[in-house]
């Protein structure tokens, strides 16, 4: 069973990058750093928390559903397991998606 948005809503210190990353305000949860756009992975399936692993997932491209908009897709750097996230659009901290579109055009 997974956890409640409000318990995975928690602020946390990105292990890439060193920065300070808020809770997001949008009724949503965070699962990524905003600036830097690793993740970790703590999912064998979105939300569980039940991935054992806890690699660095690292931004490798950015897809976009008709539904759900834009999603990163994240590839774990220990195990190889490759999973999509929503981008997070917040008053506090948006994702900066523009970076990661910047360093995917230079290869």
């Amino acid at each position: 069973m997974g956890l409640s948005k409000t318990t995975e809503n928690t602020g946390f210190t990105c292990e890439q990058c060193g920065k300070e990353v808020q809770p997001l305000t949008n009724g949503s949860y965070r699962n990524h750093c905003p600036f830097c756009l690793h993740s970790k992975h703590l999912d064998k399936r979105p939300g569980d928390r039940a991935s054992v692993c806890g690699g660095l997932m690292k931004p490798v491209n950015l897809s976009y559903h008709s539904k759900k908009g834009y999603q990163i897709v994240h590839v774990c750097q220990r195990c190889g397991h490759e999973q999509l996230n929503k981008t997070a659009e917040d008053k506090e901290q948006s994702d900066d998606v523009i970076a990661l579109m910047d360093r995917l055009a230079k290869g």
